[in-house]
């Protein structure tokens, strides 16, 4: 019996429960996330199977494509169910080579946020999250400008909540200074786990964290005692990693991408999976920040 999102549990994300495996849309889109899929009708069917199988958060981006995810998303999906919830980021554009320059100028955020309600053919963002530079790690700047920005979008009704991306702890406090933040989406997973302490310190405060690239992102995680367990439990490594997300803490959301219908069903058959404390312990050891506790 395939498993559905609802055994992962739930936890809130804005104004809403949602089952805490969700769906990244990056993959949708073509090579490099430039250009349309070359199967169009099974990005279309990947995203069906997963609102089917409860799946009631979304993760996406109009500059993924550019375009391109959300015009797939609204071609699958629209009209929304009603506790789907679409979160988007901004802060970035593409070129047509294929980069990713910063475009975090209020014209360009607003911009933005607009592209993205028209794309998907809705009134108002459930979620945007406001996207910093940087990739392995953040860059630390100020983001008040562009976080008014959107917070000004907020007050206008044009979204409902508000998030932030590759941020550090002091970018976060900064945000949290000027509006409410609902999530915060940086990069974490198994083996790059130096965001622990801000888990910690965002569970406790009923925040939603959500690791993007929970599989190791465009290097998918290499591990001997990874693989170890996975075949002791006669699973794949991927499986296991993102059951160790959902043990980690209560907060952390999911969003594992996929073009594949059975590869989305496979990563759901983790939240049905229950990893014993021997297994936890030796993953537990293949990552770590060592770094103390903090507060918000």
């Amino acid at each position: 019996m395939t498993v559905t999102a609802e055994k992962s549990g739930t936890f809130r994300l804005g104004g809403r429960e949602v089952h805490r495996i969700g769906y990244g849309t990056m993959q949708l889109a073509g090579p490099h996330v430039m250009g349309p899929p070359a199967d169009r009708a099974g990005a279309v069917a990947v995203l069906r199977r997963a609102v089917e199988l409860g799946v009631d958060h979304i993760d996406t981006s109009d500059y993924y494509g550019p375009h391109v995810t959300n015009e797939i998303i609204r071609e699958a999906l629209h009209p929304y169910p009603d506790d789907l919830v679409l979160v988007t980021k901004v802060g970035a554009r593409r070129t047509p080579d294929g980069d990713w320059p910063e475009a975090l100028s209020p014209d360009e955020l607003r911009q933005a946020v607009h592209d993205n309600l028209d794309h998907l053919g809705v009134d108002a963002m459930d979620v945007v999250n406001l996207r910093m530079p940087g990739f392995a790690a953040p860059v630390e700047r100020s983001l008040a400008e562009q976080f008014e920005t959107l917070a000004e979008l907020q007050q206008q009704g044009l979204i409902k909540h508000l998030g932030v991306s590759n941020v550090t702890t002091q970018m976060l406090a900064e945000a949290q200074g000027i509006a409410p933040v609902v999530c915060v989406q940086n990069h974490h997973y198994l083996v790059h786990r130096a965001d622990d302490p801000l888990v910690d310190a965002l569970a406790r405060e009923g925040i939603a964290y959500v690791p993007f690239f929970p599989l190791g992102g465009f290097t998918p995680i290499q591990s001997a005692a990874l693989e170890t367990v996975a075949r002791r439990l006669e699973t794949t490594p991927m499986e296991v990693a993102l059951t160790w997300l959902l043990a980690r803490s209560p907060n952390l959301l999911l969003i594992p991408g996929t073009k594949s219908v059975a590869h989305l069903e496979s990563n759901l058959e983790s939240a049905a999976r229950v990893l014993g404390p021997v297994e936890l312990e030796e993953l537990d050891r293949i990552g770590g920040s060592g770094e103390p506790d903090i507060d918000l």
